[in-house]
């Protein structure tokens, strides 16, 4: 990885700036790209960008910058996007500070914002080399989430097509699973859309099918899955509740997508575990109706005082191998199953051994 640190003033950086939405912002007279379109659009808030101007405007360091050459020559910001645009924009006449817009001030004062110089360092790699420098300076500021790293080494045409589908606000991925009701949870411009969809179409392996598809010429196949897996849930599971946004439908779309389900028999066991106050993770209803793993139910658990009572009563005797143990070597059980109707109540409460309680539940 070859880096280089330029001291460069924002009279030039800001020659040509345009922000054009949807396709990114340039400037540095067209060589610099200061949001590729893999990136995040502006999340400053208002405090932020302001602050970014009163360093500039006091003659105080600014956080140093980091641009990635391109095979083209010209220039990515990687680090420093958002310090970027709020300084772009203040000059550009977008918003005032201090009640001043920037084309208010006077000569000098522009003068001295013009001349501050930013402190950039140049850099020049591997795509691997690149993200392993981008994790490392991702540590300040306005953090960038995994996907957000992952879109900096696989951009091309794919990603630029699968970021018009699912990491714009609006965009018709999340107009799709919200309609009728929230099925998926984050949101689109901090690529949390993207990443899930791409989670669920290759098993958790998002980097791998990134790469395989880097060049492709758009991302149809992900979106076109992403339409089947919202349609599966809403023919599934009919009733829209809130704590669906947080399912992970695709796991549960590419496991059961060929079972023939009944979505009433489905909805009649569903509102029946919602009622039930064993069941402490709702959302969990839903991979359970499917699968029977208990595990997603998070069932509540016998309280101290239970287990003390169940313990006494036993006299400290393991119900399952008869041998005598400290409370704190057993483990609460269900006498009659929580599946078969067992309550989490101190009547169908036992206490077992470690191994015996370990076996019996197949941990």
């Amino acid at each position: 990885m070859k880096i280089d640190l330029h001291k460069i003033p924002i009279r030039e950086v800001i020659v040509g700036y345009k922000d054009s939405a949807e396709e990114g912002v340039v400037a540095y007279g067209g060589k610099l790209d200061i949001r590729p379109k893999y990136q995040r659009e502006f999340v400053y808030t208002g405090k932020q960008r302001d602050a970014v101007l009163e360093t500039v405007k006091n003659g105080f360091p600014l956080n140093v910058m980091y641009w990635v050459k391109t095979d083209q020559g010209n220039f990515e910001v990687m680090d420093g996007q958002q310090r970027t645009i709020s300084i772009g924009q203040y000059i550009n006449g977008d918003f005032s500070l201090n009640d001043r817009f920037f084309h208010n001030l006077t000569k000098e004062e522009q003068t001295q914002i013009l001349n501050y110089e930013l402190m950039i360092y140049f850099c020049e790699g591997t795509d691997k080399e690149r993200l392993d420098w981008f994790r490392i300076i991702n540590i300040a500021g306005e953090k960038l989430t995994d996907q957000e790293l992952r879109n900096a080494v696989y951009t091309g045409p794919w990603l630029s097509d699968a970021k018009l589908k699912f990491s714009k606000s609006n965009c018709v991925a999340y107009l799709l699973a919200n309609d009728g009701g929230q099925l998926v949870s984050g949101s689109p411009i901090r690529q949390e859309y993207l990443e899930i969809a791409l989670s669920w179409i290759n098993d958790s392996k998002i980097e791998d099918y990134m790469a395989k598809h880097q060049h492709n010429k758009n991302a149809d196949e992900l979106w076109e899955y992403f339409q089947s897996v919202i349609a599966w849930t809403r023919k599934t599971f009919t009733n829209y509740r809130r704590e669906m946004n947080s399912v992970e439908w695709g796991e549960l779309y590419n496991k059961f997508k060929d079972k023939k389900l009944s979505a009433s028999k489905l909805e009649t066991e569903i509102k029946e575990l919602m009622q039930d106050e064993d069941v402490t993770k709702k959302s969990g209803v839903y991979p359970y109706v499917l699968t029977r793993q208990e595990k997603y139910l998070s069932i509540r658990a016998f309280t101290d005082k239970m287990k003390r009572e169940a313990y006494e009563r036993q006299k400290s005797i393991c119900k399952k191998c008869k041998k005598p143990f400290e409370i704190e070597e057993m483990e609460a059980d269900h006498i009659k199953p929580w599946h078969e109707g067992g309550k989490t109540i101190a009547e169908n409460c036992q206490m077992l051994c470690k191994q015996d309680n370990r076996t019996k539940s197949g941990k």
